[in-house]
């Protein structure tokens, strides 16, 4: 008999069920009490928050919300799990109880979501939680939280240690590696759809099925595995998830539109706006309101690049330089990874020099410089089993694909330093020395 037997989600013949249909052309099986949350305001609100933001700025068709992804993840969270039942060892670590929370999980994995959060986590503004810590603010206390009270047998603190990565014990462990690790149902479905609607391949080429079908336990029990059967589909995954990085969320238009909104909510958060209340309400708007409510409490300087970026007309500051890790590693490593502040810091350099040199009269934000943030991408380290063995081997051991793009830093390659200037500038400067300039400060 198959584990979970009293999951409703994972047994056909358990009751009524409502399809609902995402792209491209796939059916969500939801039974009532997962309804009952979809419906609910708090999960209703991410239909108005857009899953990659600025990159329509390239992208057109990139304008899905994470509504839809959050129910692309929740489907992967069912097949990984009707996987998983026949796996003796998962279902002797992960009670009915975790794998209920691991479904909630899934489904609610951005609840915390607000308009541009990914751009604005990046630079770490002080005082301002995570996506995954504001998801307590809608599953607490809410609609959503009275649901799984009533109808589900795990609980919210459960759901939301997932949520936020909490380390617990081995058990804890597995779960969050199927939710936040190399192979995820987050990855599994993000990669698939930004790539679908930006309208490129490289998301969409790897093998979800083979993959899911060679998901296995590690040797310690508190990671999830593939067998050797999966080994080409998760080099697939690893040179999709590289192909999307360096073509679609690092694209150099994609980035200077990032670099002017990250600056522009430095100018807003630095100059004054931290009031906590103004945040809960501020942060809990559509995207549209959140722009018009950005622009009617911003200062000039704040105005003019949210215009730029939201206006009646697209104006991107212009790429002047850009140094990735492997041609340009000194200055790549000087600037990678710095904390926000001190890229402002040099920026102002930068401004002030230029002012100097060439009798300008630049502002502080007329040159951004846009690097790798401090956190570093999830890298793609997962054990292989050989089953006529039984021996396990990093899939980077056996793998030159992923040993390139993974034992290596992912950042470094598809994660490059750049400078961008207003475009009022850029002609007038084309010629100056930026190498030498940044080496001299």
């Amino acid at each position: 008999m198959k584990a979970y037997q009293d999951i409703d989600e994972l047994n056909a013949g358990s009751g009524k069920r409502n399809i609902i249909r995402v792209p491209n052309q796939v059916d969500v099986s939801v039974t009532p009490r997962v309804l009952r949350i979809i419906d609910t305001a708090e999960f209703q609100r991410l239909k108005t928050i857009s899953q990659l933001g600025l990159v329509a700025t390239v992208y057109p068709g990139a304008v899905h919300n994470r509504f839809e992804h959050s129910l692309g993840v929740y489907r992967t969270a069912l097949l990984f799990l009707e996987h998983y039942r026949s796996n003796a060892r998962f279902t002797e670590i992960v009670s009915d109880e975790q794998a209920e929370a691991f479904l909630l999980a899934s489904l609610l994995h951005d609840i915390g979501h607000w308009p541009f959060c990914h751009p604005i986590e990046d630079i770490a503004p002080p005082g301002i939680a995570t996506h995954e810590e504001l998801g307590r603010n809608y599953i607490v206390d809410s609609d959503i939280g009275k649901a799984i009270a009533e109808d589900w047998s795990c609980d919210c603190d459960m759901v939301l240690d997932l949520i936020q990565g909490k380390k617990g014990d081995p058990k804890t462990a597995l779960i969050n590696s199927l939710l936040s690790g190399p192979i995820d149902v987050d990855k599994m479905d993000y990669l698939f759809r930004d790539s679908l609607h930006a309208g490129v391949p490289y998301g969409q080429n790897f093998d979800s099925n083979r993959l899911i079908s060679s998901l296995c336990v590690n040797e310690t029990g508190d990671r999830l595995a593939i067998t050797s059967k999966g080994r080409t589909a998760a080099e697939l995954m690893v040179f999709a998830r590289y192909v999307m990085f360096s073509e679609v969320y690092w694209h150099h238009a994609v980035r200077s539109a990032t670099a002017m909104l990250q600056r522009a909510f430095y100018l807003f958060h630095c100059r004054g706006q931290q009031m906590t209340d103004f945040y809960d309400q501020w942060f809990r708007q559509s995207e549209f309101e959140f722009v018009r409510t950005w622009k009617d409490h911003a200062d000039e300087d704040c105005l003019n690049l949210l215009n730029m970026l939201f206006g009646g007309r697209r104006v991107l500051y212009k790429r002047i330089a850009n140094y990735s890790g492997f041609e340009s590693e000194e200055i790549f490593q000087t600037l990678a990874h710095r904390p926000y502040d001190e890229l402002v810091s040099i920026s102002q350099k930068l401004v002030d020099a230029i002012n100097d040199q060439h009798k300008l009269n630049l502002r502080p934000h007329d040159i951004l410089i846009d690097a790798p943030p401090v956190g570093l991408e999830v890298q793609f380290d997962v054990d292989v089993l050989y089953p006529s063995q039984q021996r396990y081997r990093k899939l980077g051991d056996v793998s030159p694909v992923v040993s390139t793009l993974a034992h290596k830093q992912f950042d470094d390659y598809v994660k490059q330093v750049r400078l961008f200037i207003h475009p009022e500038h850029a002609g007038a400067l084309k010629a100056v020395d930026w190498d030498g300039l940044l080496n001299s400060i």
